[in-house]
């Protein structure tokens, strides 16, 4: 018998007991190594903050329940296959699955993991998949100058990315200074908010608060635009269209990963990018925290309280 984390309801978790249903000759059964708490999404779900109207939108691959709970919910899982097609088993996959010990979905479910990617690092993957899309939609040119507002997993991430291309200014911009520890380890120039610079060509919103949205507006050179990444959940946010917002000809434009922003790319396609990039270690720096499975029960509720700073935080399961 396998064992599932659940949110029993908002502000409570509990492991429940699954059993497994016999593979199919197009399934995988998978082994989990590690799973990753997204902590913006994962927090909000596990504190009952999810709208209604977003119910369906919110919905992850292979969740099991409702909102707002019981509900079985998360994104990020690496295992092994022990029983599938001849061509993976024994392979480490990546699967947008929950935190469970064991699971058997379709084989074209999961992504084979490059050999120059270690298990604990892949479990990134979804959110450098979500820093891709980012990317896309900022569409960046040769010499942008750009800022990154929320230096969380995928803030870094975005910025880290953005950092390659040639000749561009990318400061990653978060009220805490002690971020600047992130901003180093990912090769990416640092400011705190007051000190960023301006004339950005683009600046991408993830701080999910309404001070760093308005910072972004503050900071756009004339025609810029903001890309909002964030994620909101319940609260109504305050946008400043006033001033000069019409002037300067500004723009707000949405980004997420329920779509694929390049129409040439397929959701395959794009996780493929995703752990393709995570050969670089420097993404190492988005994990800070670690904790066993059998734990999480005691330990969502110190991540939403804030009492934990992780950014993704990986969940080590015991060797069966």
């Amino acid at each position: 018998m396998e064992q599932a984390f659940w949110v029993q309801s908002p502000g409570s978790g509990q492991l429940r007991e699954e059993r497994l249903p016999p593979p199919g000759p197009d399934d995988v059964l998978v082994r989990t190594l590690y799973s990753g708490v997204s902590r913006g999404t994962e927090t909000l779900v596990f504190r009952g903050g999810v709208p209604a109207s977003q119910y369906d939108v919110m919905r992850a691959p292979f969740q099991e329940g409702e909102f707002p709970g019981p509900v079985k919910y998360g994104y990020l899982n690496v295992g092994v296959v022990e029983q599938g097609p001849a061509h993976l088993e024994g392979k480490t996959v990546f699967c947008l699955y929950p935190h469970q010990t064991a699971y058997v979905v379709p084989a074209a479910a999961v992504t084979p993991v490059p050999e120059s990617v270690p298990a604990g690092r892949a479990i990134l993957a979804g959110t450098v998949e979500t820093a891709v899309n980012a990317v896309w939609d900022a569409r960046p040119r040769l010499g942008d100058r750009i800022a990154v507002i929320g230096a969380g997993m995928v803030g870094a991430s975005v910025a880290k990315l953005l950092a390659g291309f040639p000749a561009t200014r990318v400061q990653l911009i978060d009220v805490d200074p002690a971020k600047a520890d992130i901003a180093a380890a990912l090769g990416v120039g640092f400011s705190t908010p007051e000190a960023a610079l301006g004339d950005c060509d683009f600046v991408v919103h993830a701080s999910a608060t309404e001070a760093g949205l308005a910072r972004a507006l503050e900071l756009l050179a004339p025609e810029g635009e903001v890309v909002e990444l964030s994620w909101y959940g319940d609260r109504r946010v305050a946008v400043p269209l006033g001033e000069n917002f019409h002037s300067r000809r500004l723009v707000i434009r949405s980004s997420q990963v329920g779509t694929v922003a390049r129409p040439d790319r397929s959701y395959a396609q794009r996780l493929g990018v995703a752990l393709d990039l995570l050969a670089d270690p420097a993404f190492d720096a988005l994990v800070s925290g670690e904790c066993m499975f059998e734990d999480l029960p005691s330990v969502l509720p110190r991540l939403v309280a804030n009492e934990l700073s992780a950014r993704c935080l990986r969940v080590m399961y015991q060797p069966q």
